[in-house]
């Protein structure tokens, strides 16, 4: 919702998802990010003339498994278009789409905004279409550089239905989205390169209307936060033109992050203006029923199912269970790490989210970089568990590994870091620091309670800290009692 009260926001998306098939859409051109300029294009993706192009079965498949995920129909028999319009990184003059026979239609994704009730948010459509070349223009005097890399790669579009009202629902959108596609394995997420991009469309209307207000497409988004940014400046900058008197023009507009607004682009065009017809060089697609269902088959646990087993079998708290699945290479890693520590899930989920992700986060390292095992962080909470180490003693061990490697039981052995858990001995120890400071006896059993947070401490760096802090905190309090 605005900062304006009076007026309600209404928001629908075009995301464009990049799949991570080894070759383009329509021929055997590498498909990947971060070549040279124009080194990974041939006649059929640079458009010259009289080539044809031939559906990656791949790209079909992937388009397949996201419709599944988001609850779409998919349509047995579906067909290509051309889109026709001019660009300078568009050789062919058109870009192959699907329009009025996408591949999936009628989906959803249900959202938890931070703080409101969990929402259903439409899917009108997903399609698969071709994505232009770049043009280059950054450190280019009076020029314009054109690279065709891009040309080729397979796109899905997913068109939500205007359901949502505000940045925050459309941030948690984009995230659920991103994270279910990468569960997928059809699309790394990548907002800065663009594999993973959002045009926002965004309109305001006074509450209670029943008409959408007239809606200006924001183009240049290339992370979640500029997306939530852009929605914000834009609602305010329409509501704006509306208490002033003027009019909404329909237009496309671009994103400047650095001055944090939105500038016109061009007039926004309509469906009519592209010319669509039947792609002549494609036949359409018709699909087996049989084909959709081995993909189903093949489909991995989304972040919904696994969140909610997570909850059960686990007994984690939304907050875990949330962070826990917020990646698939996440989940894999707390799960893993749970095999080597099974009977202490929450103690391995604390270690996770809490000191791993932490350093993990200082360093700018992502989980699949950990240089901690999974395998080696539930091993280290097995041996808090049984009382080998102790906690604080596990957290220096958890810093050797992520500095220098090794496993903990290599650790502990080879710096003789073993919890002592003979009462005897601990017990010896008791008596000396009891011995040195009768009078903290005295003002303890008068009433100061929090002493015994002092004798523990001195105790534990008598110990270097390998006294079992259970056993010492019985010691004390049987030995101090009057």
């Amino acid at each position: 919702m605005s900062q304006d009260s009076r007026y309600e926001t209404v928001i629908g998306l075009e995301i464009h998802t990049q799949l991570r098939t080894r070759s383009k859409i329509f021929c055997g051109c590498p498909n990947q990010f971060g070549s040279a300029p124009n080194t990974q294009i041939c006649p059929v993706c640079a458009a010259f003339p009289g080539v044809l192009p031939v559906l990656n079965r791949e790209v079909l498949n992937m388009a397949i498994k996201t419709g599944l995920a988001l609850h779409g129909q998919i349509r047995l028999y579906n067909e290509f278009a051309r889109k026709n319009y001019f660009y300078p990184d568009l050789p062919a003059g058109y870009q192959i789409s699907q329009f009025e026979l996408p591949i999936v239609e009628q989906g959803e994704l249900m959202i938890e905004p931070e703080g409101s009730p969990r929402k259903r948010i439409g899917i009108t459509r997903i399609h698969m279409e071709v994505d232009a070349g770049k043009n280059l223009h950054e450190g280019i005097q009076g020029a314009s550089w054109v690279d065709l890399n891009r040309t080729g790669t397979p796109l899905l579009e997913i068109v939500t239905e205007p359901d949502l009202r505000s940045a925050a629902e459309t941030g948690a959108f984009l995230k659920k989205l991103r994270s279910i596609v990468r569960y997928l394995e059809v699309c790394d997420g990548n907002m800065e390169e663009g594999s993973f991009r959002c045009d926002a469309n965004v309109s305001v209307r006074r509450w209670g209307a029943t008409q959408y207000g007239t809606r200006a497409e924001i183009k240049n988004l290339n992370s979640i936060r500029n997306v939530m940014r852009a929605i914000e400046f834009e609602t305010d900058r329409q509501i704006d033109r509306i208490e002033n008197g003027e009019k909404v023009i329909q237009e496309t507009r671009l994103w400047d992050a650095n001055q944090n607004l939105t500038r016109p682009m061009r007039g926004k065009e309509e469906a009519h203006d592209y010319r669509y017809f039947p792609e002549p060089d494609l036949p359409p697609v018709q699909l087996d029923p049989a084909r959709i269902e081995a993909i189903r088959a093949t489909m991995p646990e989304l972040p919904d199912d696994k969140f909610a087993r997570f909850q059960k079998d686990y007994a984690l708290s939304d907050y875990d269970a949330g962070v826990l699945t917020a990646s698939r290479e996440m989940a894999n890693y707390y799960e893993i790490a749970l095999r080597a520590s099974p009977a202490d899930p929450k103690s391995v989920a604390n270690w996770v989210t809490g000191e791993l992700l932490g350093r993990l986060n200082k360093e700018g390292l992502e989980i699949t970089q950990s240089p901690v095992q999974a395998e080696s962080l539930g091993a280290l909470t097995a041996m808090i568990h049984n009382n080998v180490i102790s906690g604080k003693i596990a957290k220096s061990v958890f810093a050797h590994m992520f500095e220098h490697g090794g496993t903990p039981q290599q650790i502990v052995a080879e710096q003789g870091l073993s919890q002592v858990t003979d009462q005897g001995a601990i017990e010896a120890e008791v008596d000396k620091i009891l011995a040195a400071h009768p009078e903290k006896i005295a003002q303890y059993r008068a009433g100061k309670n929090q002493l015994l947070g002092f004798f523990v401490g001195e105790i534990m760096k008598a110990t270097r800290g390998k006294a079992n802090p259970g056993v010492v905190n019985e010691l004390l309090k049987n030995k101090l009692a009057p």
